[in-house]
């Protein structure tokens, strides 16, 4: 089965700081279970940079800690990603937590404090509304 990853969870250098968030666990599940990863980062399909300025969901937009509004770069990526998955009839997805993008069930509160508040990114909540089932690494350990 192909599943959708956030590709900085595989090691990819696209996280917002230019690095990854490289999590074995992942890499291991996707061997153990016999899936393709098919790795996407929303944020770069929408046309950021890597590095970029950290962005927060503030009052439902994705916004730059120096106040720039980014949202429609995330929207793009995340319509983006969610054709390409749609196309290759993925259902499952394994997500980077607390991310603006990504986060499937919480994330940054807006206020850049790294305070965390129940939410999705504006990537999951999409996935999540055309029924994709979104998985965190953690959530892999009790699969």
């Amino acid at each position: 089965m192909k599943v959708l990853v956030s590709a900085c969870l595989l090691g990819e250098n696209c996280k917002y700081s230019g690095g990854s968030n490289l999590d074995p666990r992942v890499a291991d599940w996707l061997r153990r279970e016999g899936h393709e990863a098919v790795p996407v980062c929303p944020e770069v399909l929408g046309g950021l940079p890597t590095p970029r300025t950290p962005a927060e969901l503030v009052n439902g937009a994705v916004m730059t800690r120096d106040g720039r509004n980014v949202d429609a770069a995330f929207r793009r990526g995340a319509a983006l990603a969610l054709d390409a998955a749609k196309r290759q009839g993925i259902t499952l997805a394994v997500l980077q937590p607390r991310s603006p993008s990504c986060g499937a069930r919480e994330v940054y509160d807006g206020t850049f404090s790294g305070r965390k508040v129940p939410g999705m990114g504006v990537f999951a909540r999409l996935l999540a509304e055309n029924g994709l089932r979104l998985l965190e690494p953690g959530d892999l350990e009790d699969l």
